[in-house]
C-alpha cells in the first residue's frame, strides 16, 4: 500500500469537495418572495433549486467527514482496516472509494 499516493488521492478528493461546496453556495441563498418581480412558478423553482443545493451540500459535508476520517486513519497507520471489525478492506473497494471506513461485510 503506497501511503503517499493514498494521501495524495484523499487530499485531492477533499479539495474537490471543498471547491464544489464553495461553487454551490449561491444556490443556497434565501429565496426572495417578492411577487411583483417573480411569478409563483419561478419562486417554486427557486425554492426547489435551493432545497436541492442544501441536500447536495449536506452530502458533501458527510463525504468531507469521511475523507477527514480516512486521513486520520492513514496518519494513525490504521488505513485499510475496517473500523467496525478490524479486518482488512479489500483493495478494490478502497480503489473505488478511498475514504470507505467499512469492509464489504460490515457495510452490508
Amino acid at each position: 500500500m503506497d501511503t503517499a499516493q493514498i494521501k495524495k488521492t484523499l487530499l485531492a478528493l477533499r479539495a474537490d469537495l471543498e471547491n464544489l461546496r464553495h461553487a454551490a453556495q449561491g444556490d443556497q441563498k434565501p429565496v426572495a418572495l417578492d411577487q411583483q418581480s417573480v411569478g409563483r412558478l419561478s419562486r417554486m423553482d427557486s425554492l426547489q433549486v435551493q432545497a436541492m443545493a442544501q441536500a447536495d451540500d449536506a452530502r458533501r459535508v458527510q463525504e468531507l467527514r469521511k475523507v477527514e476520517a480516512a486521513l486520520a486513519r492513514l496518519a494513525a497507520d490504521e488505513y485499510g482496516d475496517c473500523v467496525r471489525c478490524g479486518n482488512e478492506i479489500a483493495p478494490v473497494r478502497l480503489d473505488k472509494d478511498p475514504a470507505t471506513p467499512f469492509c464489504v461485510t460490515c457495510a452490508g
